[in-house]
């Protein structure tokens, strides 16, 4: 069996989808078809049935599934083992994040660690939060740079790295805006957060469950910087880190506890880490003081 078909196989299976996994494996639809039919014929059994659009396991599929991850797993380990034994830093250095941390928080980190280790081979992918660790506790990824969770999984070790402050935020022109409100005064105005999986909003959803308050959540998207754009034009209030307020928002005057999540990196506890994984932990511990000093 082919270690790519393999990968491909699970993208299949995870997303339900040719053209999804497509998009996950940055392949064209033909060439996920290609390896799906190679492995078919490799293992000599259909795994999938389509239907219409909708892509389902068949039972030799069920069967292959989990030890296709597994496979995948032994496969990394033996590498990053005979990568370790030299000391090189270098090779494929595979990472999850969300698109927020990607977009304001790594682009810096990740800019130095190139430099400074140019053979190795970063393969960035952009999932919320809590996908991303679900894919590091399977094993697709080697790290995960998102927001922590208060009770990581069994197995995941997690460094914290930033504080992300959070706050209440509403257009200018917003009703709430230039006043001391209370959460009673927000129960009345449409939310826009993001989906009630994500610790963002389990965070917000807490402090209105306390006062026996409900959300007027009228719009969810779990990209923060189009929550920002809906906000600043009106649509609703908001919850958003506090790096990403500017001149278009108006901080709201609340009256309750300050918001905060700790964003960090997460790894498979029982997987060794390559020498990349570990140099990239390094430079984002080295890197993070003066940064958490200035956002307290």
């Amino acid at each position: 069996m082919d270690t790519q078909q393999l990968a491909t196989f699970i993208a299949v299976a995870e997303s339900g989808s040719f053209s999804r996994a497509a998009e996950r494996l940055y392949l064209t639809q033909p060439a996920i078809s290609k390896r799906i039919a190679l492995l078919e014929q490799s293992v000599g059994a259909k795994l999938f049935d389509r239907i219409g659009k909708k892509v389902s396991l068949t039972h030799a599929g069920e069967v292959l599934i989990p030890r296709a991850k597994q496979i995948l797993i032994l496969v990394g380990e033996a590498e990053r083992a005979i990568e370790n034994l030299n000391n090189r830093i270098a090779g494929k250095l595979s990472i999850a994040t969300s698109h927020h941390i990607g977009l304001h928080r790594l682009p810096p980190a990740l800019q130095s660690f190139s430099r400074a280790y140019p053979e190795v081979n970063l393969d960035l992918h952009f999932l919320d939060s809590e996908k991303a660790l679900t894919a590091v506790e399977q094993g697709l990824f080697d790290l995960g740079v998102i927001t922590l969770p208060d009770n990581p999984a069994p197995g995941i070790c997690h460094i914290p790295i930033w504080r992300d402050d959070l706050q209440f935020v509403a257009s200018p022109n917003h009703p709430l805006a230039g006043q001391p409100i209370d959460l009673n005064n927000l129960a009345e105005y449409k939310a826009i957060l993001p989906d009630n999986n994500t610790y963002t909003t389990a965070l917000v959803e807490s402090m209105f469950q306390a006062q026996h308050l409900t959300l007027n959540v009228d719009m969810v998207t779990n990209h923060l910087d189009t929550i920002k754009m809906m906000v600043a034009i009106g649509l609703g209030w908001g919850v958003l880190p506090t790096s990403m307020i500017d001149s278009s928002l108006c901080s709201l005057n609340l009256a309750a506890p300050s918001l905060s999540r700790t964003l960090g990196v997460v790894y498979h506890g029982g997987r060794s880490q390559s020498n990349p994984a570990q140099k990239f932990i390094a430079s984002l511990q080295s890197g993070s003081v003066d940064e958490r000093s200035s956002m307290l």
